[in-house]
């Protein structure tokens, strides 16, 4: 009991040594004001903030967001094959697909996906 305690005590002492060192080490020492400004997103922090954000942007970040999300749930349907029926899985998976598709095809009819008019 008595070694576990001494070892504890220890394991405690050597991580807030190594902690101490790493932020006296990790100080940064040149105080440029470029350096301590905030960047946000890609904006001026020192400008105006009523900015105009551009729509087109917004709507192709949350478009590939959509088709990212549709990626990870697609790679379980290709592990799960060889566990399920093969006709169940294929339909499925073309459901999915053409869930996606319909999708994709819906947002190009609408011009969400050129850039420039």
């Amino acid at each position: 009991m008595l070694t576990m305690l001494f070892s504890t005590l220890f394991t405690l002492t050597i991580v807030s040594a190594i902690m101490l060192l790493s932020s006296i080490l990790s100080k940064k020492t040149i105080m440029d004001r470029e350096k301590m400004s905030p960047f946000e997103c890609g904006f001026d922090p020192k400008n105006s903030a009523r900015l105009p954000f551009s729509l087109r942007f917004f709507l192709i970040a949350v478009i590939f967001l959509i088709f990212d999300v549709e990626i990870t749930l697609l790679l379980p349907l290709a592990s799960v094959a060889p566990f399920t029926n093969i006709i169940s899985w294929t339909y499925s998976g073309l459901f999915f697909l053409l869930i996606l598709l319909f999708g994709l095809f819906y947002e190009w009819w609408k011009g969400a996906l050129e850039w420039a008019h």
